[in-house]
């Protein structure tokens, strides 16, 4: 699977940065919420496959990391970063979103009604 500049998931496991992540569901989605303050949408990758939902990207240095400048304090990370969710039940895929706002990443994925062990009444034709 690519992601950024030749990049596979699967060497992406020494990322370089690891922004917090939320993930939560309501009785009708599964989200994740993600901040990624500074990174633009093209530099990041939402993808879903086989019940997995997989979120990478990079988050560049400002302008003032590339130059010569003398840091007094420096808590910001930056880098590739990669993030894999196992994600249960009936998910809808074709429903999905993602949105970027304010340096939040927001995804959200539609249950689809499991049904299961529900009770489904068959109706009769009389021939």
């Amino acid at each position: 699977m690519k992601w950024l500049e030749g990049e596979s998931l699967s060497g992406a496991g020494a990322a370089e940065c690891s922004p917090a992540m939320d993930v939560f569901e309501t009785p009708t989605t599964v989200e994740v919420v993600a901040d990624l303050p500074g990174v633009p949408a093209d530099r990041i990758r939402v993808v879903f496959s086989e019940g997995v939902l997989a979120i990478a990207g990079q988050k560049l240095p400002s302008a003032c990391e590339q130059g010569k400048v003398a840091f007094h304090l420096a808590e910001r990370e930056f880098g590739r970063f990669a993030r894999v969710f196992r994600l249960t039940g009936a998910l809808d895929a074709g429903r999905a979103r993602a949105t970027l706002s304010a340096g939040e990443l927001h995804v959200v994925m539609p249950r689809i009604d499991e049904r299961r062990g529900a009770e489904i009444r068959i109706p009769i034709t009389v021939s």
